[in-house]
């Protein structure tokens, strides 16, 4: 998509001019050259039909093969008005790109939802195979007689294909329309609009019609037993055998499926239907250069001339950004799993990608159609997104990927969301107010808790032998561990320092700690927007690391994974970043920490934490650590894994106030509690915080429910099969 070189919109042109070229030579050679096939077991091609008929059923054709791609152009055109994404595909991601691809068009995604994937798959690869049995006809059409190859049980083969594709795509319409217009589950009721009649309605015509003319194409014929093994057409054929108007009904059934096709070819390029194109494309272009967990990287903010930083107007968002709202199916997948919008916030991922669709197809030259989303009554004056989204809708974010996780055509919904926080921070200073309390303590105190940064590593007076280093000497440990704000300074997760620390310990593992000199990652200054502050701390710890050599990192705070794992590279910081229930994963496996007493009679629920799973695709280390206890019942929430419930904290969520709708940590904890589970797992210490305030706020103390960390849970168990080996054997085993 890089201007200078491609010109995407004459591309487009190019290909439909392409397309029509060879569908009206194909015309012109089938009416030159009159190469019949004088098989007995076969068809001909325009049986019955008028030359005029055929004439202009080419015409036609043509004339709107090059409309389509006019109006594509246009969209095009309006894509180009992004930033520079480079996508381009390279030896080293053109097996990833196949794959997303491959997974996108195999339906992986809309396949989670068992119905809507198959009702979406009966009209997709239908249609697709429908497309392919009227070109391998055409081809056969055009050959010598001596090449073609349409006859026999090959003709009879196809015809049953066709038949049987037929069929999927009438099924899968009228499943289609049974579940938008009478089961009408909420995320499509709300966005139906009479663009999904006529797209459903043109579908339905094609299946109908194509049957119709098939019938009365096989009566006029005489009902040849061949044409059995076409057999949906071959008994309606029967119903009108012996029809006295089998030659005008044959022409009426085959110009109504004529008509439908044209139809198609109408409202593709100008109705949602336009998805068949540019969602195949956008899943092919998924894999990008940064991390999965990676916001994108902006330049330094105390060097660079830019004016302005973040996305306010089209111009401000990359031209994938802008392909994204073109290959939206406003399916909702997004809003069905948004926290905030599961919990009555104005947040609503769709919503974000119509709004900014809207924007840039009202503000392009020329303007185009816009998405299914437009309000007739909200009309766009000028090029600005806030014209449409509002500064609420994006501060609900908790940024917990759901909404990418979900998408079935792989729109990057987030990295919009993040950008537009992004120029809100920066150039508008328009935050919350609790917010700006943060930034003034990472900017001043090094973390956003605002406490003083020597008291960072006061949790370690209770453990012996813990080695604190001043940021100044060479790490001589084999791993550093990064501790992080929450763990230093929030007395519920130095409770998980302090457990991480002893699990270290009795494995024999060399670390070693910053204490005073490790600060705040920048995680929560980023993820609002501040991209200032995080460059600030992000620069500090950088050169505090490199200058000592630092490797090897654990972290125990998802957060702080995905920041010095995925973005601190962007600033110079490149270390083997490894999350403490990775590596507690690995000292079990390795046999360095002895379970062999190690029980746990309880039934356990791991919350899944959004930044170790949907950002880090960690989902398997948390639940495997817990399983290695003996006695231990595990059970999963109704929403786990990727389709995992946020605990409302991500986004800096954590320090800002919830006041809209119901909590969403709240919301979490009652799905964790109506598990029946007696203890509660997590794996981040901003879900301990808020996972743990949810069950107190249902009344259920840790006498009923403990929530804690893995770590915790994990060494409670060794030690107490220490100090009572017999209590921890199994029923029957004592004797």
């Amino acid at each position: 998509m890089d201007r200078k070189r491609i010109k995407g919109p004459q591309l487009v042109l190019l290909i439909g001019v392409a397309f029509a070229t060879v569908t009206a030579l194909s015309g012109v050679a089938a009416s030159v050259f009159q190469q019949h096939d004088e098989s007995p077991t076969t068809r001909e091609v325009f049986g019955g039909i008028p030359d005029a008929m055929k004439a202009t059923f080419y015409v036609l054709t043509c004339v709107l093969l090059v409309y389509g791609a006019v109006l594509f152009g246009q969209r095009v055109k309006n894509w180009t008005r992004g930033k520079p994404d480079n996508r381009s595909t390279t030896p080293k991601n053109a097996k990833r790109r196949l794959k997303d691809f491959r997974a996108g068009v195999y339906m992986q995604t809309l396949l989670r939802d068992p119905a809507a994937g198959i009702m979406h798959s009966l009209i997709y690869f239908s249609f697709l195979v429908l497309l392919a049995v009227t070109t391998i006809l055409e081809i056969n059409h055009q050959i010598p007689e001596s090449w073609k190859f349409l006859n026999g049980g090959i003709y009879e083969a196809y015809s049953f294909v066709g038949d049987l594709a037929g069929l999927c795509l009438f099924v899968g319409v009228m499943w289609a329309i049974l579940r938008r217009y009478v089961q009408k589950p909420y995320r499509i009721r709300i966005k139906t609009k009479p663009e999904h009649a006529v797209i459903l309605g043109v579908f339905l015509a094609i299946a109908v019609t194509g049957f119709g003319t098939e019938a009365w194409r096989i009566a006029e014929t005489g009902m040849p037993s061949f044409e059995k093994w076409s057999f949906v057409g071959y008994p309606i054929a029967k119903l009108i055998e012996g029809n006295a108007h089998l030659v005008g009904g044959h022409q009426i059934w085959w110009a109504a499926h004529i008509l439908s096709f044209f139809a198609f070819l109408v409202i593709l390029p100008v109705t949602m239907l336009r998805h068949m194109f540019t969602s195949p494309l956008n899943m092919y272009l998924k894999d990008r250069e940064r991390p999965k967990g990676a916001m994108k990287p902006m330049p330094n903010l105390m060097e660079t001339e830019l004016e302005s930083f973040g996305a306010s107007v089209i111009e401000d968002f990359t031209w994938k950004q802008l392909l994204d709202t073109d290959a939206c199916t406003m399916c909702g997948r997004c809003t069905a799993v948004c926290p905030a919008q599961n919990t009555g916030k104005p947040l609503d991922p769709r919503e974000i990608v119509l709004k900014v669709g809207q924007v840039m197809a009202a503000t392009g030259d020329p303007v185009v159609s816009p998405p299914l989303g437009n309000v007739a009554e909200l009309t766009v004056t000028a090029n600005s997104v806030f014209e449409r989204i509002t500064p609420e809708e994006i501060w609900a974010c908790t940024s917990c990927k759901a909404c990418d996780e979900n998408c079935p055509v792989n729109i990057e919904i987030l990295d919009k969301i993040l950008d537009m926080r992004r120029y809100l921070s920066l150039m508008e200073s328009n935050f919350p107010t609790e917010l700006g309390n943060a930034y003034r303590s990472m900017e001043n105190s090094g973390n956003p808790w605002g406490l003083s940064q020597a008291e960072r590593a006061d949790w370690a007076d209770k453990i012996e032998g813990i080695e604190i280093l001043d940021g100044t000497s060479p790490l001589e440990a084999d791993y550093l561990y990064w501790v992080g704000c929450a763990g230093s300074f929030d007395d519920k997760n130095k409770k998980v320092t302090q457990a991480m620390s002893q699990l270290l310990q009795r494995a024999g593992v060399s670390f070693a700690i910053l204490g005073p000199s490790e600060m705040c990652t920048g995680d929560p200054a980023r993820r609002s927007g501040n991209e200032y502050i995080f460059q600030m701390l992000a620069m500090q710890n950088v050169e505090t690391l490199n200058g000592m050599g630092v490797k090897k990192i654990i972290t125990q705070c998802p957060h702080c994974f995905n920041t010095l794992a995925n973005e601190y590279p962007q600033m110079g910081g490149h270390y083997e970043v490894v999350h403490h229930s990775q590596f507690l994963e690995w000292l079990i496996d390795q046999g360095k920490l002895d379970l062999s007493n190690a029980r746990l009679e309880e039934r356990v629920v791991y919350h899944d934490s959004c930044y170790l799973g949907r950002h880090n695709d960690v989902y398997m280390a948390p639940r495997n650590v817990i399983g290695s206890l003996g006695g231990i019942e595990v059970v999963e929430a109704g929403r786990n894994g990727t389709k995992g419930m946020c605990c409302g904290a991500g986004g800096a969520r954590m320090w800002m106030e919830e006041s809209t709708g119901k909590q969403v940590n709240v919301e979490r904890s009652q799905e964790l509690l109506a598990t029946g589970a007696t203890k509660i797992a997590v794996a981040c210490p901003f879900c301990y915080i808020m996972i743990d305030d949810g069950v107190k706020g249902q009344g259920v103390g840790d006498d009923e429910v403990q929530v804690a960390d893995i770590s915790m849970h994990l060494l409670a168990a060794i030690e107490a099969g220490e100090a009572d080996p017999m209590a921890v054997l199994p029923p029957g085993a004592h004797t």
